[in-house]
C-alpha cells in the first residue's frame, strides 16, 4: 500500500476532513507540527499508521526533519495544506525527489516576492512596497496613494493588516501590526520554515472595489477566489468562491461556493487567475487565487496560494460540485490517474450551494456588538429562522466551545479572534447570502449575555 507522510500545522481545511480524504487514498503517517485539536486527537490515532509529535529542538530545520521522517516512513508522497507549512514540504519534496510544488513555491508564500514577480509580468494588481522599517513605511506612503493597507509579508486569514488614511497614520499602524505577528506566533499561526518571517511587511494601495457591476443580488464582497490546482506545471481552475463583504480593515467574513457570477465574467477573472498562477511556475500542488473585482471590468490580483483555500473552501467544494480536491490532488502526486476538470465548472453545474461564516462580535455593519456574548450553538441553531431548505452546522475543531465568551472583535488581529465556524447548505448562493445576513444581524440579539449561566445543550 501506498504511504504518505500528512505534515500538519494550524490553517488550511479542518484536519478531521482532510485527514479522512488523504487516509482513503493510502497509508497516512501524520508529522504534527501544531497541536492537533481536541475534537480530532482521537480519529487521528485511529486513521493514521503512525503520529509524530516532534520536540521544539527537532524543529530548527524543518525542511531536514520533514525529508528524516519520510525516508523513515518510506513515503511517497508529501502533502500540507497549511499556509505556514508549504515553503518546507516544498523543498523537501524537492530533496527527496518527489512531486511537490517546487522549487518556486517561496513565490506563492512571500507577498513581496510574489508582488515583484507579477509586477515583472505586468499583470494588474494594486500599487505596493516593501517595508521592513518605520522608515521604510514612511518613505513608501510619501510615493503611495492614501489609503494604504499594510500587511504581513508572510501572513494568512487577515493577520496584522492595518489601514492608513494619512502619514500621521504610520507610526500606530507600524507597532501594532508587529506586536500582532508576534501575538500570532505565540498562538501557532505563522511561517515555520523562514526565520524572523515577522518582520516583513508590504504596503499597497486600496483598490476601489464594486460587488454591484458584477452580481446580479445584494450582500456579495467586491473580490472573489479561484480555486484550483497545478498539475505538472499545467494549472487547473475548478470553480470560484464569493464572499460577503469583509469586515474593517479586510477580515473575511463569509466564503460561498459557488460565486454567482455571469459566464463572461467568470472566464475573465479565470483567465487573470491563469496569468497570476502560470507567472510564479508553481508544479504539483492546490491553488487559491484572491481578485479584486472594480468599475468598468477592472480586476486587480491581491494573491496567489500554492495551496487549497482555508476553512471550508474544500468541503464546499466537495459539496456542491462532487469533487475531492484533496483526495484527488493525493491521487495525483502518488503517480495515479486524476481526471481533473477540463474546465472551470460553473454555478449552473453546482449542485445547491455552501457556504462558511466566520462569527466575529460585529454587527452587519462592520460595528462592534454592544455587549458581550457567550457562544452557543444550539442557541443560534433553533432561533434563528432559516430559509426553507437550508441547514446550519458548527465546525466543531474551528470553533470555541459551548458556552465560552465571543472575542472581542481586533481589527488588527483579524480571524484570531473568531469565535466559531458554521457551515451552510442551501438551494443556491443567493439563498446562502441571506440566510447569512439574517444570522450576522441575529447573533448579538440572540447569544446569551457574558456573565449569565446558561445550560449547554447538544
Amino acid at each position: 500500500m501506498s504511504k504518505v507522510l500528512f505534515v500538519y500545522a494550524k490553517g488550511g481545511p479542518p484536519l478531521g476532513y482532510a485527514l479522512s480524504r488523504v487516509a482513503a487514498r493510502s497509508a497516512v503517517h501524520l508529522l504534527a507540527l501544531s497541536a492537533l485539536p481536541p475534537t480530532v486527537a482521537a480519529s487521528a490515532d485511529r486513521l493514521c499508521a503512525s503520529v509524530l509529535r516532534p520536540a521544539e529542538s527537532e524543529r530548527h530545520d524543518l525542511v531536514s526533519l520533514i525529508v528524516s521522517r519520510a525516508q523513515a516512513v518510506g513515503a511517497d508522497a508529501v502533502v500540507t495544506f497549511s499556509e505556514y507549512a508549504v515553503v518546507a514540504v516544498a523543498e523537501a519534496c524537492e530533496k527527496l525527489g518527489l512531486a511537490g510544488a517546487g522549487g518556486s513555491c517561496a513565490l506563492a508564500r512571500d507577498k513581496r516576492m510574489m508582488r515583484r514577480t507579477w509586477q515583472e509580468r505586468g499583470i494588474s494588481q494594486p500599487r505596493f512596497r516593501p517595508v521592513a522599517t518605520e522608515r521604510d513605511l514612511h518613505d513608501a506612503a510619501a510615493a503611495l496613494r492614501f489609503p494604504l493597507l499594510l500587511k504581513a509579508a508572510w501572513s494568512a486569514g487577515s493577520t496584522a493588516h492595518r489601514i492608513l488614511r494619512s502619514a500621521d497614520d504610520v507610526p500606530a499602524a507600524w507597532e501594532r501590526a508587529r506586536e500582532v505577528m508576534a501575538e500570532s506566533a505565540q498562538l501557532g499561526y505563522a511561517e515555520l520554515h523562514v526565520a524572523d518571517a515577522g518582520a516583513d511587511f508590504i504596503v499597497e494601495e486600496i483598490v476601489p472595489g464594486t460587488a454591484t457591476e458584477w452580481f446580479d443580488q445584494e450582500g456579495w464582497g467586491d473580490y472573489v477566489s479561484v480555486e484550483g490546482v497545478v498539475v505538472n506545471g499545467d494549472f487547473r481552475p475548478v470553480c470560484l468562491s464569493g464572499r460577503m463583504p469583509t469586515v474593517e480593515p479586510f477580515t473575511e467574513r463569509a466564503g460561498i461556493t459557488p460565486a454567482a457570477l455571469p459566464h463572461d465574467a467568470q472566464q475573465r477573472v479565470v483567465a487573470l487567475a491563469r496569468e497570476a498562477v502560470d507567472a510564479l511556475g508553481l508544479q504539483n500542488c492546490g491553488t487559491h487565487t484572491e481578485i479584486k473585482l472594480g468599475a468598468g471590468g477592472q480586476m486587480w490580483v491581491i494573491e496567489t496560494a500554492a495551496r487549497f483555500g482555508g476553512a471550508m473552501t474544500v468541503p464546499q467544494i466537495e459539496e456542491v460540485f462532487g469533487l475531492d480536491l484533496i483526495g484527488m490532488l493525493t491521487d495525483h502526486l502518488l503517480g495515479r490517474q486524476v481526471s481533473w476538470p477540463a474546465e472551470v465548472r460553473t454555478p449552473q453545474e453546482a449542485h445547491g450551494a455552501a457556504g462558511s461564516l466566520v462569527v466575529l462580535a460585529v454587527d452587519g455593519a462592520g460595528e462592534a456588538w454592544p455587549d458581550q456574548r457567550v457562544w452557543d450553538f444550539p442557541t443560534v441553531r433553533d432561533a434563528v429562522p432559516l430559509s426553507a431548505g437550508s441547514h446550519l452546522s458548527v465546525v466543531a475543531e474551528n470553533s470555541l466551545p459551548d458556552g465560552t465568551p465571543v472575542p472581542v472583535y481586533d481589527p488588527a488581529a483579524g480571524a484570531n479572534t473568531m469565535a466559531a465556524l458554521c457551515l451552510l447548505s442551501a438551494t443556491d448562493p443567493e439563498t446562502v447570502i441571506r440566510d447569512f445576513r439574517t444570522l450576522v444581524e441575529a447573533l448579538p440579539q440572540t447569544l446569551p449575555t457574558a456573565g449569565v449561566t446558561t445550560e449547554v445543550r447538544s
